[in-house]
């Protein structure tokens, strides 16, 4: 019986903490990150490489080409997920058992997206280089908010 009633406080615990609203805020503010980001390096490209500026850089399979000569395109992708990603997952959600389902959602979300504007992607670069990206940004996602977990709480110094 007092099994139970154990298991029935864990449940209502965690219910207590769940919180759908903050959720959602920071999958959104983890989706307009990625994108803020990725537009960056596109514009950075544009500048280093001479690249066109175009939404389709971002939404379509279309340049994403790594063995014909879409590298720059295909880093862009990689360093906005699997590097600042990170990072912004370590601020935004700080905790290193969720990294694996907030990569997840960015993936899934993008994809989505990218299915809507341009239909399913159909090269198998666009996803070697995403599924990649998003594997990196799982892993060091998890070890950056496990850093941030073990950092001392600063105490009030009186």
């Amino acid at each position: 019986m007092s099994g139970q009633r154990g298991g029935s406080r864990l449940r209502q615990a965690s219910m207590k903490n769940f919180n759908p609203r903050l959720i959602f805020s920071q999958i959104v503010a983890l989706q307009c990150f990625h994108y803020l980001s990725l537009g960056l390096l596109v514009q950075i490209n544009h500048v280093l490489y001479g690249q066109s500026v175009t939404v389709d850089r971002i939404f379509t399979d279309e340049y994403l080409k790594v063995w014909h000569g879409g590298w720059q395109d295909a880093f862009a992708v990689f360093f906005s997920y699997a590097v600042v990603g990170s990072f912004l997952m370590a601020i935004i959600v700080e905790k290193s058992k969720k990294c694996l389902d907030f990569s997840f959602t960015l993936f899934v979300v993008h994809l989505l997206i990218v299915c809507a504007y341009d239909g399913f992607p159909s090269t198998w670069d666009w996803w070697i280089v995403h599924i990649c990206s998003m594997v990196t940004m799982v892993v060091l996602g998890e070890y950056l908010c496990a850093r941030r977990e073990m950092e001392d709480i600063p105490l009030l110094q009186l």
